[in-house]
């Protein structure tokens, strides 16, 4: 039974994977003995947890934007380079996100989030299918990091981040239908609450936090092992059968509301 919930030695790329989900994931897949390939766009931001995290097991960094055709053309490569370009999982999890009130909503707020949210995760992912094609382990994996504010109206006025993670959500449908008969499944995470630095401004502050915990019906926020666990799930050889499938990972908020 323990086979069936196995990631070790598959290939693994997370993109924006030095913090967050991003991080939790990575942790999860290197402490489950995937080889894991960590992206991030900030220099030395990759470097620094794939040193951590290769205490542990195997994994590598590379500093890369994603909004950058160079740059997604460097990942390629690193994948040639890591894992003799056979890619088991992708995870696209990098992202960015903008708030400001309706009428003061800038354009760059608008373009920022959909270039990194959307369209780089489209051209990563097209990128990188001769690597998944190649994978020996079918079927190969991708997992879209979604939200909860593609599935419900949030609360907060981040326009653009909550049109992109829906777009993310119809986008992976699309992709699942489209390579299915390759043998390449396509699944998004949607999280709720987790501690990370988009979230902080909200759980630092005592009366925002009891908002943001009253808002989830378990009460808690998420912890990096809800988070792993779902992606480790998806990747193993449990979660073959899964495509096309938006997962909330957010304590019952979509599920209960």
């Amino acid at each position: 039974m323990s086979a069936l919930f196995s990631v070790a030695g598959k290939t693994v790329l997370v993109t924006g994977g030095s913090r967050g989900i991003g991080e939790m994931i990575a942790r999860g897949m290197v402490e489950a003995g995937a080889r894991v390939l960590v992206c991030a766009r900030k220099p030395g931001a990759a470097a620094k947890i794939a040193e951590e995290l290769s205490k542990t097991g195997e994994c590598h960094a590379l500093q890369a934007d994603l909004t950058s055709t160079e740059d997604i053309g460097r990942i390629v490569d690193a994948v040639g380079e890591h894992f003799d370009g056979r890619l088991d999982v992708l995870i696209n999890n990098a992202g960015t996100a903008w708030g400001a009130p309706l009428e003061e909503f800038p354009a760059k707020g608008w373009e920022k989030v959909l270039s990194t949210n959307v369209t780089a995760l489209f051209e990563l992912t097209i990128a990188l299918l001769p690597a998944l094609r190649a994978s020996e382990q079918r079927p190969a994996r991708v997992i879209n990091i979604g939200s909860i504010d593609g599935l419900r109206v949030p609360p907060y006025e981040n326009y653009s981040y909550s049109a992109s993670k829906a777009a993310v959500h119809m986008l992976t449908r699309h992709l699942a239908k489209r390579l299915v008969g390759e043998d390449i499944t396509v699944n998004v995470i949607a999280p709720g609450f987790f501690p990370t630095e988009m979230t902080k401004w909200m759980l630092d502050a005592p009366d925002a936090r009891e908002n943001v915990l009253a808002a989830i019906p378990m009460g808690r926020v998420g912890k990096p092992e809800d988070i792993a666990g779902t992606a480790i799930f998806l990747s193993s050889p449990a979660g073959a059968y899964l495509t096309g499938a938006v997962i909330p990972v957010d304590g019952g908020i979509t599920g209960t509301g």
